[in-house]
């Protein structure tokens, strides 16, 4: 149960104030018009300008022509019946028939006491019904370097996984790595050709296996020249893999002497990032994709076209204008990816008993926008061939491409490929540039503080940039727009949570003295900008929901800048320190407290650390 915040009004707990204001229009709609409309939407939604309220119900709109009445009459009668008592200040109509709802002072004093009470989750809600939902995200290929698509794809996994984990649900990481296929003959030819002492080794990654990735790409590239130019060791090469596939002892331990170098490089950069996955490779469905093709033959939906088995897809059109087929297996019997996806889709969401799949209710793949008919035909396929339990979805989740602050593909001035550990660390490295002259102006020394603020700014300029721009949209990098200290970026947020955090330790040394807990304050809001930034903090819950069902981590940025911005218009308007009395400082100082709370909870969902003092 939620505590008293003054007048009587009590928080909500477990739920939303969105949600709440919802079932009691539905209360209303069945009071006013019959049980039969219990299940009609209560269209609730924020309220378009602040002037109108808070939220507005629009319900009594589509209501008119079914029950043969005028939208406004409709309204009067829902209102009549509505009960929001204690929350909302009476309701208005206007316009043609939408019901305006404001919230009172008390309420939002009392909702603000609850999130002060609990610093933990800031009183919102979890899910009321929990899913399992696996999160693959990542995936870089072995024995190449992972690169700016990798680095979208790990940033927004990542903070997709966090913000559904807060939620309450129970999430899977999985980084789909590329650690299967036929480059690996060619790679394992070489190595055998280059590199014997790192087989003889006594175990991969023992001391002869010093294959370091910097060497292993410029490995991948030698042998790619070595197999475009040489029939003997292209013709090596292709066998290579038969014997791989076939579970040879030494083909199989130069794959995993292979995969393990790969693995440390990745695993720095996840490091750097501050992001968890599990890795599960391709090579992990590779038993299963036998059973697969035969269910597919079974059920009718595998066809031989040409030596190949193929699915023919509903709603695509090839070239010739005939039916478009998904290929699962190549004539010369090599599976294909769609073959491996829809294994693991199988895995995915069968049942977690006696260890057969992970039994999830929802998948999503991040991944970017070019791959989406790859995965609307896989899903198509899953579906037809009844992969899917009822109830179980599967989604895609695109982003748009990295591009030079030119629009051009983004690359080095070489024309090659940005390497993403060069990218991180020259990201540091301007942060630290300019972390090093604003204290050499003070006289400071550029210590191990100074770093981590450098390394802090760094990393999470690079986050926020990705997170802050609708994921489908192209994203040109630019070092100089990230790392700005105005507008929504991540250097702007963390400077806007030091700053408060330096208010409210001098608020609270001014307090000091009278031993007041800032969580138990008695609220008073006597400006409008008071009452504008409390309302502001109650949005976090929603604004987590829509993300959890649309899974646009720029909502939240978003969110976080308008929060700044009206905490300063608080600050400029209301003195804290120099408050006329003392129960408005402590009242000013627990507005304080519950916005950097809030803050630094948003940031951590976002991947990104925050600093106290900078």
């Amino acid at each position: 149960s939620g505590g008293d915040g003054g007048g009587g009004a009590t928080a909500l707990v477990d739920t939303t104030i969105s949600k709440w204001l919802a079932g009691k229009v539905s209360d209303a709609l069945v009071e006013a018009f019959g049980e039969e409309y219990r299940d009609k939407d209560p269209m609730i939604t924020p309220a378009t300008k602040a002037g109108f309220g808070d939220y507005q119900c629009n319900a009594a709109l589509p209501l008119a022509k079914p029950l043969g009445e005028k939208p406004r009459d409709v309204a009067n009668k829902l209102l009549a019946a509505l009960d929001v008592e204690g929350m909302c200040e009476a309701p208005e109509i206007a316009g043609p028939g939408f019901i305006n709802l404001r919230l009172t002072k008390d309420f939002v004093k009392a909702q603000v006491g609850a999130m002060l009470r609990d610093p933990e989750r800031l009183n919102a809600p979890k899910c009321a019904d929990a899913q399992r939902i696996v999160v693959d995200f990542s995936s870089p290929n072995i024995a190449k370097e992972m690169h700016v698509g990798h680095l979208r794809s790990t940033i927004i996994g990542d903070t997709l996984s966090r913000i559904l984990e807060f939620q309450g649900h129970d999430v899977v990481r999985l980084n789909h790595v590329g650690d299967w296929g036929t480059q690996f003959g060619m790679l394992i030819s070489h190595l055998q050709d280059t590199c014997p002492e790192a087989l003889n080794a006594d175990e991969a990654g023992g001391g002869g296996a010093a294959v370091d990735i910097g060497d292993l790409v410029e490995f991948y590239k030698e042998a790619k020249v070595r197999f475009d130019e040489d029939e003997d060791f292209a013709e090596r090469s292709r066998n290579a893999v038969v014997t791989l596939q076939a579970g040879d002892e030494n083909s199989l331990k130069a794959w995993s002497l292979l995969c393990e170098t790969s693995r440390v490089e990745f695993q720095k950069i996840y490091d750097t990032l501050d992001v968890q996955v599990e890795e599960r490779g391709e090579s992990f469905y590779n038993p299963m994709l036998q059973d697969v093709v035969g269910d597919l033959e079974q059920l009718g939906l595998g066809e031989v076209s040409d030596g190949a088995l193929v699915v023919w897809l509903e709603g695509y059109k090839s070239r010739d204008g005939g039916a478009q087929p998904l290929l699962v297996r190549k004539s010369d019997g090599g599976f294909m990816y769609a073959t491996t996806d829809l294994a693991a889709i199988r895995q995915r969401v069968g049942a977690r008993d006696g260890g057969a799949g992970e039994g999830a209710d929802r998948v999503l793949y991040v991944t970017d926008s070019g791959q989406s008919s790859h995965f609307d035909q896989v899903f198509q396929v899953a579906k037809r061939a009844d992969f899917l339990p009822e109830g179980v979805s599967l989604e895609h989740v695109p982003f748009g491409l990295v591009q030079g602050e030119d629009g051009k593909k983004f690359k080095t001035r070489a024309g090659t490929t940005v390497k993403l550990k060069d990218l991180l660390d020259e990201a540091v490295r301007i942060a630290s540039e300019d972390v090093k002259s604003r204290l050499e102006a003070d006289g400071q020394p550029f210590d191990e503080q100074a770093e981590l603020v450098a390394r802090t700014i760094g990393i999470g300029a690079v986050k926020y940039a990705d997170l802050s721009l609708n994921r489908e949209s192209n994203y040109r990098f630019s070092y100089a727009k990230m790392l700005a200290l105005n507008g929504n970026t991540a250097p702007y947020m963390l400077y806007a949570y030091a700053r408060i955090k330096g208010i409210e330790r001098k608020a609270k040394d001014a307090l000091e003295g009278e031993g007041v807990d800032v969580a138990d304050a008695e609220l008073v809001f006597e400006h409008e900008t008071e009452i504008a930034l409390a309302k502001q903090l109650l949005k976090l819950p929603e604004v987590l929901e829509r993300l959890e069902e649309e899974l646009y981590p720029n909502q939240l940025c978003d969110y976080l800048f308008e929060t700044s911005q009206k905490f300063n218009q608080f600050y400029e308007n209301c003195p804290v320190i120099q408050a006329e009395t003392e129960e408005v400082r402590v009242s000013r100082t627990a507005l304080c407290t519950a916005t950097s709370q809030l803050l630094s909870l948003s940031l951590g969902l976002l991947g990104i650390g925050v600093l106290d003092k900078i």
